[in-house]
């Protein structure tokens, strides 16, 4: 169970409706408020939770809250942490999950010792299968860190890392979902051009993936023993990967990543 018992939701975007329904799911014992400014998104809201609170303003939602949850995007940083800035106290924890936003801007537009986590989880949240990484402001304790951990951890998997990371993160499972979808697509193309059934192609390209990861995590074991396991001499799977290998497959994904991660710290004016 958490040792807090009321958060509050800055927006009521995806993420924020992947939170509260692993909140719901593990019924932890929390009373949830959700700020939209949307009146359709609302209703939604309203209808899919009836017992979670809807409003309309950020800084009722916010002073109701022990814990703050900025959930809005980054482009709305400085507006919405104007909206809250008078009644987040330091009290009060806040979590972002506002790509790109360091813990320091979002600190410098509050008062002053306000505790800040910064979060990146990913869209399989939504399923509670995320991947999150949290990091700590300058304020905020271990223990804050361990309830961000455990929120996270509702709709997936979380760790911790030094803020200076969490623009890799960004690039390797923020985006993450993205290359993989793109790989599972290719996955299936390739199917159906050497004669399978779209839907067959498609539904044995993702099992095959969720497969892979999941005996990466259950066995513990690094994906390169796991592979050779797979690899026979002279056989199918190693005329595969010599093809990959020639065309840079390990190469590409890393640029991807890396890439990705440029942007994510261009975004934050570094």
């Amino acid at each position: 169970m958490l040792t807090i018992r009321k958060i509050a939701f800055i927006g009521g975007g995806n993420m924020a409706e992947a939170i509260i329904r692993g909140l719901l799911r593990e019924d932890v014992g929390v009373g949830i408020c959700v700020a939209e400014i949307s009146p359709k998104r609302r209703d939604e809201l309203t209808a899919k939770f009836p017992n979670v609170r809807v409003v309309s303003d950020a800084a009722e939602a916010a002073e109701w809250g022990e814990v703050v949850i900025l959930a809005i995007k980054p482009q709305q940083a400085e507006g919405g942490l104007d909206l809250i800035e008078r009644v987040v106290t330091p009290k009060k924890l806040v979590i972002s999950i506002m790509a790109g936003i360091p813990t320091a801007k979002i600190e410098a537009n509050l008062i002053p010792g306000c505790r800040v986590i910064r979060a990146m989880p990913n869209t399989p949240a939504l399923i509670g299968a995320g991947a999150t990484a949290v990091c700590s402001g300058r304020k905020a304790s271990s223990d804050d860190l361990d309830l961000a951990r455990q929120i996270f951890s509702l709709v997936g998997t979380a760790v911790s890392v030094e803020e200076k990371l969490m623009d890799a993160v960004t690039g390797l499972s923020g985006s993450g979902p993205a290359y993989v979808f793109t790989f599972i697509e290719a996955l299936s193309d390739a199917g159906v051009k050497n004669g399978l059934p779209r839907e067959v192609a498609a539904k044995l390209a993702a099992q095959t993936v969720l497969g892979a990861a999941r005996m990466v995590i259950e066995t513990g074991e690094h994906p390169a023993l796991l592979k050779e396991k797979v690899t026979s001499p002279g056989g199918t799977t190693i005329a595969a990967l010599h093809a990959l290998e020639n065309g840079s497959f390990r190469g590409i994904v890393m640029d991807a990543v890396e890439a990705a991660c440029l942007k994510s710290k261009e975004l934050a004016g570094k």
